[in-house]
This record gives C-alpha cells, structure tokens and sequence, in this order.
C-alpha cells in the first residue's frame, strides 16, 4: 500500500470509503436533478440516498461487528460467503475433492439417470498406489449372466411370515414426504413401479403422493408411530393394521436409529405441519410433530422382538425388520440374545451407516455419533453367523452407496441388499446445494414451496429414476461376470482387496474379522476363544431383558 494512502488512512479510515461515495453521489444527484432534471441524476440521488441508509444503520446495528466497521463495503463480503459454496463447487474444487460426493460421483449418477454414455476415457483418474484404494479380482474365466435383476426373498426364514417379498438388491432408502417434496415422492414411487424394487417411506408415513403412483412400499415406522398412532403419540393397532394391509406396503421396518443423528429424537414444528403432512402423519395440522429419541411401545430388547412379531401378525403375516445405526455394541447384542432366547427373529435388519442422511441434523451427531456402515454391516453379520442363525435373517445396508462397486462392496461385508437415499435424490436432479433444510432447494427435490417444486417434472423425473436403477444393475452384472460369479451376493471379502501401502495390499478377509457360524455359542461354552474384542469384552454383558449392560464381567 502507498505511503501516503496508509498516512491519509490514518486520519480518514478508508473503510468508510463506500459510506462517504454513498453520500457525495446522494448530494451530487440531488444537485443535478435541481438544477438540470436529468432522470440520470435522480437515479444517482435515490440510490447514493439508499446506500448512506443502509450505511447508517450499519452503523448503529450492534449485531455485526464488520459492518459497524465497514458500512456498506462489508456487505460484499456476506454476499461472498453466500455464494461460496456454488463458487468452488463449479470452479475451484477437483473432480474426486468435494463432500460428501464428489463431483465424480455425481456425475455418474447424472449420467445414469440421463441414460448418457458413463464410460471414462484415458484411464483411471484414482491414484492406485494411494493407501485406502480398492479394487475387486477378475477372473480368467468370466461368467454370461441373462439379466441384471437380481433378487432377494425377505421373510423366508422360518418366521412366522406367510407373504414373502423379492426385493430387488437395490432399493430406494427413507425419506419421508415433508423432508422430500410431493414431486420428488410422486417420482420416486413411479420410477420403483417401472423398475420392480422397492420405495422406503421414512418415517413420515405413507402419504397420498406414496400411494398414487402404485409402487412397492417398504413402510418405515419410527418413535412418533406417524400413520398409526393415537392422539397422544402411543401405537394404534388398528390404525396399523388397516394401513399395513394395503397391498402396497410389502414390509415393514421398525426404525431404532438412524445414521444421520442415532439417537435423536426430532420436530417439525407446527407452522410446517400441512394439511397434507397432517393427512399422512395422522396428527393436527399446525400442531407441532414430535418424534421422540426412543420408543414408548418397548423398553427392553425381548418386548421389542415381541412387539416386531405382533407387527407381523397385524400386517397379516408381511415381512417385518428393524433398521439401526450400531451404537454402544452391548445393545445390539442383547437384542441379538433376545432374537435367539425367545426364537422370535426379525424378517430382516437394515443397518445405517454413520455416513448417511438426507436431512438435517446437528453437526456433532452428523460428524461424531453412530458406527460407520462398514464397522456396523460387519458386527450385525458375524453376530447372526457366530449364532448359527445367519439364514433367518437378511441384511440391508445404506449410508453413501451411489457406483455398482459400492453394492459390491457391501454384499462382501456381509449385506444382502442395498438403500440409496442420496444418490436417488441425485437421479431427481439434486445438486448438492446443501440446503435441504432451508425450503429453498434450487432444483425442488426437498422444498415445500409449489413454486420450487413446479421445477421438478415427474414424468421426466421418473424415467430417470427408472434409469439410474437399471443401469447402476447393469454396472453391476459386468462386475458380477468378470469376477466369475452368478449372483452379487456370491461376493465376498475373498473378493476385494485394499491397499494399506505402497508396497502392501490384502484381502478383505485377512484385515477384517469374520466368525465361523455357531462361533458365538462355541466361544461361550468356552470351547474356543473369543476372536473379536467387542464379543469378548461386551457378549457376557449384554441381556436380552435390558438394553444397559449387567455389572457382571
């Protein structure tokens, strides 16, 4: 800076520099107006007249310190910050740099959902040498396979379920209507018709934009029992009954916890609270809509997987689940203890990663509460295979599964199908504004405005959804075939390799721990070690008749 403009400075701070411009363009309009009648100078009068109001009452406003420093000049930088994000999304950030997806990831979907040709020129763009990358083998001998539709039958397992459902390996994960807009569920729903997989309804219940469109329901019920629920917020047999009977609904999936925020209770307050919200939830409109931390119709793991079979009786024999984010592992494993002592198993169980969720949540829970999906897929895994008892129950996953390698991935840890909550939103058209919780989502996927949500055609919306289905499939059958298998869920952690150095790379299955069945019981009657620190130190602990841990070591 010049010498003399750091000496004038000292005397005149050049930070009311835009005030005092403000001022003289006020007083020189003013001026040429009474004197010449230009338009030109009454513009220049009203808009300096404008700029030293708003400099003044920067000024005297006592909540931004920038401004009282900078008037008028110190709004640009609030308008910066505003656009910063959009700024490096567009033109600074890489293409593998931005999170939670990247631009690499999004990309695909978009091109998927758009039917545009996915393939990369030049070679990978990954570092290969990089610790933390993996890959899946081939083999030498690749398989044909007639089609990408693959499946799975949930309820099968010796329950006492007499409507089996064949899911797709690749479904539609929870958000609710309210957290999406009408036209987000109206296209999702119609794109899981057109493809044959499933719809997970979040905890918001079913809503008139579920049911429209006919496709398959997975409905979610949460701690607020939204859609069978009394007026005081306790569970309504009947209420459930007359919704879960539905031919739409095909499961139902009990929600502990979520990856977003694992216990976390939550509110929509009432001015959001819709006539059609209201509709779905089955509460008042206006009213605020509570969702409670826990549950109030169970208070220990066997009154739990009680309450999970009269669901299933309710349902009229439907497939029944659970979904939870892993927490304290004692926990889990007194609800496993319940499962095996009572006989009474879940159809299924969906574990959510930590890294997961569409909507908003405090940052400590979004960054710091909940076991990651790996960790979480894998403990709910080796506990049903150390029980012997891995054929009841089948296992779901979800938390940032966007390519046909990341289902692959899962099925090796253990899962037997997949959710995507996220990449389906990028399907709708989702830019990764990360402003889903302020109703003012640019492309109308989560805004309840009818304005914002008009952007969002449904019929073309729909043959994207539709499309980034069955060509993520397709991604996956070629994966499928050149490792020389005949179904995803032959994968495992044989299968993928990771590399933990420059010049050292191992199997899944010699860096993570995988039980033998009947493990568990082997290890407990003492007749063979315990080889996983968590069983070892929390299996004695934990009871099926409590979710805190006995005393006992």
């Amino acid at each position: 800076m010049p010498r003399w403009l750091i000496q004038l400075n000292e005397h005149v701070p050049i930070r009311y520099a835009a005030l005092c411009l403000a001022v003289l363009a006020a007083a020189w309009g003013v001026w040429a107006w009474l004197a010449h009648g230009s338009a030109l100078a009454l513009g220049g009068a009203l808009a300096g007249t404008a700029l030293t109001a708003v400099g003044i009452n920067d000024l005297r406003q006592p909540s931004r310190a920038v401004l009282r420093n900078y008037p008028v000049i110190g709004h640009l930088r609030y308008l910066l910050e505003f656009i910063r994000p959009e700024i490096r999304q567009y033109f600074i950030e890489g293409d593998a740099e931005a999170a939670p997806f990247s631009r690499q990831q999004r990309s695909l979907v978009y091109q998927r959902a758009k039917g545009e040709p996915d393939k990369r020129p030049f070679g990978t763009q990954m570092d290969v040498g990089q610790a933390g990358y993996e890959w899946i083998n081939h083999s030498l001998a690749p398989t044909t396979l007639a089609s990408h539709d693959f499946r799975v039958v949930i309820g099968a397992g010796g329950s006492s379920c007499t409507q089996p459902y064949s899911a797709s390996i690749f479904n539609i994960s929870a958000m609710s209507f309210g957290a999406l807009s009408a036209n987000a569920i109206l296209a999702l729903n119609a794109g899981a018709r057109l493809g044959h997989f499933a719809h997970d309804t979040g905890e918001g219940s079913i809503s008139r934009y579920h049911r429209e469109p006919g496709g398959d329901l997975i409905w979610e019920i949460g701690s607020g029992y939204f859609g069978c629920r009394t007026d005081d917020g306790q569970f309504d047999a009947d209420a459930f009954a007359r919704n879960a009977r539905t031919p739409q609904v095909r499961m139902i999936e009990l929600k502990l916890s979520q990856g977003a925020k694992p216990g976390h209770g939550g509110v929509l307050p009432g001015p959001k609270v819709t006539p059609e919200i209201a509709e779905a939830r089955g509460v008042l409109v206006g009213q605020d809509c509570v969702s409670p931390a826990r549950h109030s119709a169970f208070s220990t793991p066997v009154e739990m997987v009680r309450f999970i079979e009269r669901l299933r009786q309710l349902s009229g024999g439907k497939p029944v689940g659970i979904k939870l984010c892993i927490g304290h592992p004692w926990e889990w494993f007194a609800l496993a203890k319940a499962m095996y002592e009572t006989g009474l198993w879940p159809d299924f169980i969906v574990v959510d990663g930590a890294e997961g969720g569409t909507g908003a949540a405090p940052l400590e829970f979004t960054d710091h509460v909940g076991a990651p999906l790996q960790e979480g897929l894998l403990l709910v895994h080796n506990t049903l295979v150390g029980l012997n008892q891995r054929h009841r129950v089948k296992i779901g996953c979800a938390g940032k599964v966007i390519s046909a390698f990341d289902i692959a991935r899962m099925m090796a840890l253990g899962a037997d199908w997949c959710n995507s909550a996220r990449g389906f939103m990028f399907a709708l058209g989702c830019i990764q504004a990360q402003s889903c919780h302020t109703g003012h989502c640019p492309t109308g996927v989560t805004s309840q405005d009818p304005s914002r949500q008009r952007a969002l055609a449904v019929p073309d919306k729909t043959q994207r959804v539709l499309r980034y289905h069955q060509n993520t499939l397709r991604a996956l059958k070629e994966l499928v075939q050149a490792a020389g298998l005949t179904h995803p869920n032959e994968i495992s952690a044989d299968h993928i390799v990771r590399r933990l150095s420059g010049f050292e790379v191992k199997r899944l299955s010699n860096l993570l721990v995988y039980l033998a069945p009947g493990e568990i019981l082997a290890a407990e009657q003492g007749e063979r070690p315990w080889r996983h620190a968590a069983f070892e130190q929390y299996w004695h602990r934990a009871s099926p008749h409590a979710f805190s841990p006995t005393t006992d070591a």
